[in-house]
């Protein structure tokens, strides 16, 4: 454990970024499975839905820094791709 009352404080910090962090990613992951279920189910209009929330997720996650940028712009090409391909 640290010893220095800047140690400490910064341990603080970082435990609560990370319970925050963890929530984030978690919402992106669910809003992630629920696109690729409807894809899986052909269901256009719902996954064309669900891809908008997926899109604002990714992108709040992103802004916020708790994923790359560039791992959420390649989240969100992928499952642009998924929805496009089934409604094809």
């Amino acid at each position: 454990m640290a010893n220095h009352k800047s140690a400490i404080k910064r341990a603080l910090q970082n435990e609560t970024r990370r319970l925050r962090n963890k929530g984030v990613k978690s919402r992106i992951k669910n809003v992630v499975k629920q696109v690729r279920l409807d894809a899986a189910e052909n269901n256009a209009d719902s996954a064309v839905k669900d891809l908008i929330a997926a899109q604002v997720a990714i992108d709040k996650a992103s802004k916020r820094g708790v994923i790359h940028s560039k791992t959420a712009a390649r989240k969100i090409s992928r499952l642009s791709k998924l929805v496009n391909d089934i409604n094809a």
